[in-house]
Protein backbone atom coordinates (compact mmCIF):
# COMPACT_ATOMS: atom_id res chain seq x y z
CA UNK A 1 0.00 0.00 0.00
CA UNK A 2 1.11 3.54 -1.23
CA UNK A 3 2.08 5.76 1.54
CA UNK A 4 0.92 9.22 2.87
CA UNK A 5 3.32 11.12 -0.17
CA UNK A 6 2.76 8.42 -2.65
CA UNK A 7 -1.45 8.88 -1.87
CA UNK A 8 -0.94 12.96 -2.35
CA UNK A 9 1.48 12.78 -5.34
CA UNK A 10 -1.45 10.16 -6.47
CA UNK A 11 -4.51 12.50 -5.92
CA UNK A 12 -2.67 15.34 -7.76
CA UNK A 13 -2.48 12.94 -10.84
CA UNK A 14 1.19 11.65 -10.41
CA UNK A 15 1.66 8.21 -10.38
CA UNK A 16 5.39 6.45 -9.55
CA UNK A 17 7.04 4.47 -12.17
CA UNK A 18 10.25 2.58 -11.87
CA UNK A 19 13.30 3.93 -11.46
CA UNK A 20 15.62 3.91 -14.56
CA UNK A 21 18.19 1.83 -14.51
CA UNK A 22 22.09 3.74 -14.91
CA UNK A 23 23.43 3.58 -18.19
CA UNK A 24 26.96 4.25 -17.51
CA UNK A 25 29.28 3.27 -14.56
CA UNK A 26 27.50 4.97 -11.66
CA UNK A 27 24.29 4.07 -9.55
CA UNK A 28 21.31 5.72 -8.80
CA UNK A 29 21.35 6.67 -5.52
CA UNK A 30 23.90 6.22 -2.95
CA UNK A 31 23.32 5.87 0.92
CA UNK A 32 25.68 7.65 3.03
CA UNK A 33 24.06 7.79 7.23
CA UNK A 34 20.87 9.87 7.11
CA UNK A 35 21.34 11.29 3.47
CA UNK A 36 20.40 9.46 0.22
CA UNK A 37 22.42 11.10 -2.80
CA UNK A 38 20.49 10.21 -6.14
CA UNK A 39 21.86 10.73 -9.29
CA UNK A 40 20.86 13.18 -11.93
CA UNK A 41 17.75 11.88 -13.63
CA UNK A 42 16.75 12.89 -17.36
CA UNK A 43 13.27 14.11 -18.07
CA UNK A 44 11.89 11.02 -19.53
CA UNK A 45 7.73 10.43 -19.16
CA UNK A 46 6.77 6.71 -17.54
CA UNK A 47 6.87 5.23 -21.40
CA UNK A 48 10.62 6.27 -21.47
CA UNK A 49 10.22 9.09 -24.36
CA UNK A 50 12.01 12.46 -23.22
CA UNK A 51 9.10 15.31 -22.19
CA UNK A 52 11.45 17.93 -24.38
CA UNK A 53 14.29 17.69 -25.87
CA UNK A 54 16.74 20.79 -27.12
CA UNK A 55 17.67 23.74 -26.09
CA UNK A 56 15.94 26.40 -23.62
CA UNK A 57 15.51 29.58 -25.36
CA UNK A 58 16.25 27.67 -28.74
CA UNK A 59 12.87 26.04 -29.64
CA UNK A 60 11.81 24.62 -25.64
CA UNK A 61 9.77 27.01 -24.23
CA UNK A 62 10.11 27.62 -20.40
CA UNK A 63 6.32 25.92 -19.77
CA UNK A 64 8.08 22.81 -21.92
CA UNK A 65 11.18 23.07 -19.78
CA UNK A 66 9.11 23.63 -16.48
CA UNK A 67 7.28 19.91 -17.82
CA UNK A 68 10.69 18.23 -17.89
CA UNK A 69 12.04 19.50 -14.88
CA UNK A 70 8.81 18.50 -13.29
CA UNK A 71 9.86 15.03 -14.78
CA UNK A 72 13.03 14.88 -14.24
CA UNK A 73 11.41 15.34 -10.14
CA UNK A 74 8.89 12.56 -10.61
CA UNK A 75 12.00 10.51 -11.93
CA UNK A 76 13.96 11.72 -8.26
CA UNK A 77 11.22 10.48 -6.30
CA UNK A 78 10.87 6.67 -8.26
CA UNK A 79 14.55 6.38 -7.33
CA UNK A 80 13.98 7.40 -3.74
CA UNK A 81 11.41 4.61 -3.31
CA UNK A 82 13.92 2.18 -5.02
CA UNK A 83 16.41 3.06 -2.54
CA UNK A 84 13.98 3.21 0.60
CA UNK A 85 10.51 1.38 -0.61
CA UNK A 86 8.31 3.95 0.96
CA UNK A 87 8.83 8.06 0.28
CA UNK A 88 7.13 8.52 4.17
CA UNK A 89 10.93 8.23 5.13
CA UNK A 90 12.10 11.54 3.78
CA UNK A 91 12.90 13.87 6.39
CA UNK A 92 13.71 16.62 4.37
CA UNK A 93 14.56 17.43 0.50
CA UNK A 94 18.37 19.42 1.45
CA UNK A 95 19.04 20.09 -1.86
CA UNK A 96 17.99 20.08 -5.91
CA UNK A 97 20.64 20.59 -8.48
CA UNK A 98 18.88 21.79 -11.86
CA UNK A 99 20.64 21.72 -15.60
CA UNK A 100 19.06 23.28 -18.40
CA UNK A 101 20.05 22.47 -21.78
CA UNK A 102 20.40 26.25 -22.96
CA UNK A 103 21.01 28.34 -25.32
CA UNK A 104 23.85 30.95 -25.03
CA UNK A 105 21.27 33.82 -23.92
CA UNK A 106 18.94 31.84 -22.22
CA UNK A 107 18.22 33.37 -19.30
CA UNK A 108 15.21 31.85 -17.33
CA UNK A 109 16.94 28.89 -16.12
CA UNK A 110 15.43 29.27 -12.16
CA UNK A 111 11.84 29.31 -13.72
CA UNK A 112 12.51 26.47 -15.50
CA UNK A 113 13.80 24.85 -12.35
CA UNK A 114 10.46 25.72 -10.44
CA UNK A 115 9.06 22.68 -12.33
CA UNK A 116 11.02 20.23 -9.59
CA UNK A 117 11.15 22.54 -6.74
CA UNK A 118 7.29 22.68 -7.18
CA UNK A 119 7.09 19.20 -7.04
CA UNK A 120 8.84 18.66 -4.05
CA UNK A 121 7.10 21.20 -2.28
CA UNK A 122 3.60 19.47 -3.45
CA UNK A 123 4.91 16.12 -2.33
CA UNK A 124 6.47 16.94 0.96
CA UNK A 125 5.14 20.16 1.97
CA UNK A 126 7.90 22.44 4.05
CA UNK A 127 10.09 19.28 4.40
CA UNK A 128 10.18 19.94 1.02
CA UNK A 129 11.80 23.55 0.45
CA UNK A 130 15.33 23.54 -0.11
CA UNK A 131 18.58 25.10 -1.27
CA UNK A 132 18.89 24.00 -5.31
CA UNK A 133 21.04 25.55 -7.77
CA UNK A 134 19.98 25.77 -11.23
CA UNK A 135 23.08 25.92 -14.12
CA UNK A 136 22.55 26.26 -17.57
CA UNK A 137 24.60 23.59 -19.58
CA UNK A 138 25.63 23.40 -23.57
CA UNK A 139 24.48 19.95 -23.99
CA UNK A 140 22.67 16.82 -21.73
CA UNK A 141 22.96 12.72 -22.99
CA UNK A 142 20.37 12.22 -25.28
CA UNK A 143 19.92 15.88 -26.01
CA UNK A 144 17.12 16.16 -22.62
CA UNK A 145 16.27 20.28 -22.29
CA UNK A 146 16.69 18.93 -18.08
CA UNK A 147 18.13 16.80 -15.48
CA UNK A 148 18.02 17.00 -11.98
CA UNK A 149 20.09 15.44 -9.19
CA UNK A 150 18.95 16.09 -5.38
CA UNK A 151 20.40 15.26 -2.04
CA UNK A 152 17.45 14.23 0.75
CA UNK A 153 17.38 13.27 4.30
CA UNK A 154 16.36 10.08 5.67
CA UNK A 155 15.38 8.15 8.28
Amino acid sequence: MAGTVEQKLAAQGVVLHDAAAPVANYVGFVRTGNLLFVSGQLCFDSQGKLIATGKLGAGVTVEQGSAAARGCAINLLAQIKAALGDLDKVVRVVRLGGFVNSAPDFLDGPKVMNGASDLMVEAFGDKGRHARTTVGVASLPADAAMEVDGIFEVS
